[in-house]
């Protein structure tokens, strides 16, 4: 294979891919909300250890249960069916 097509210090992750999250410092107010979207929008591109390890949060933790619970309801609102399922499992 060529050397253009392979990188060892990838550790495993896809190349190309960093931190694709433009999240608040950790002590900014906003940062929990900003962290849950990031958690479901990597579950809805099947990535979520790329947000868990951009946001410090693992899927489904406690602290982010209210800021999922608003995203949830707005998107019934919008009839974003594929963020109310992911954000519905995140509150299982």
């Amino acid at each position: 294979m060529s050397r253009a097509f392979v990188n060892e210090d990838a550790g495993g992750r896809p190349l190309g891919r960093g931190n694709r999250y433009d999240l608040p410092a950790r002590d900014d107010p906003g940062f929990d909300d900003s962290a849950a979207a990031a958690l479901l929008s990597a579950a809805l591109d099947g990535d979520t250890e790329s947000a868990e390890e951009a946001t410090g949060y693992y899927w489904g933790a406690e602290r982010l249960r209210a800021p999922v619970e608003r995203i949830l309801q707005r998107a019934r609102a919008r009839g974003d069916d594929a963020l109310a399922k992911a954000a519905e499992r995140f509150l299982r």
